[in-house]
């Protein structure tokens, strides 16, 4: 069984809003259920666990009876940290039945059923992926405020989600990791830390998380388009 985890246990403060981001408003519809529609259609992922503030679980559910997901297996409250989250979700899995975890951003709306199919593909063969998508700016490693080198930029990729991986390895991964750190925020890199090759799997710039006002605007674009 593949099963996804979507974190949307942030408060979402870059947003400044009185709600958390992944509930504010996107065409009519709070974020959180944009998100959650290509897993929903996704016959690669069989079950889906959703990651939410403790005090939002109650109004979620709420919602989420209207709109017919037939995949949402449970809600996880979550931790004081994006890592500590995610390792909530992973540890309500059964273990028994856990194939590919895909952990997922719920403030990414944008994913295709395509790049989810794709990545979680990727992880059955080699064990770990990611999606990315390549960097088109000149990026430059900074000391201070000096420029150290100018990075190639051909070498680059930002890292986007899902992030795929066999259940065990996650699992192993994040039994090594200090969940308590905020500075963990990609999967991905805990299961490096295990040198354990990670794949990439090309995905569309148009896969954002939306963090700011501004992101907002360009996701309702999107949707115009």
């Amino acid at each position: 069984m593949n099963i996804a985890i979507i974190a949307a246990a942030g408060t979402g403060s870059r947003m400044a809003s009185d709600r958390p981001k992944q509930f504010l408003q996107l065409a009519g519809s709070p974020i959180i259920f944009h998100t959650l529609k290509p897993f929903e259609l996704c016959e690669s992922v069989h079950e889906v666990i959703v990651v939410l503030p403790a005090d939002e679980s109650a109004a979620f559910l709420a919602l989420a009876s209207k709109q017919g997901l037939r995949k949402l297996a449970r809600v996880v409250p979550g931790g004081s940290t994006r890592a500590d989250s995610v390792k909530r979700g992973l540890l309500s899995i059964r273990p028994a039945t856990a194939e590919i975890v895909a952990v997922h951003d719920g403030v990414r709306p944008f994913v295709t059923v395509e790049e989810i199919d794709n990545t979680i593909a990727a992880a059955q063969r080699d064990g770990a992926a990611i999606l990315a998508t390549p960097a088109t700016d000149t990026i430059k490693l900074v000391k201070g405020d000096a420029v150290v080198k100018t990075l190639e930029r051909r070498n680059l990729r930002q890292a986007l989600t899902p992030q795929c991986f066999r259940y065990e390895l996650l699992r192993k991964a994040y039994e090594q990791a200090d969940v308590n750190d905020p500075s963990l925020t990609d999967e991905s890199a805990l299961v490096e830390r295990l040198g354990h090759k990670v794949t990439i799997v090309e995905g569309s710039a148009r896969n954002i998380k939306i963090t700011t006002p501004r992101d907002l605007l360009i996701a309702e674009t999107f949707l115009k388009d």
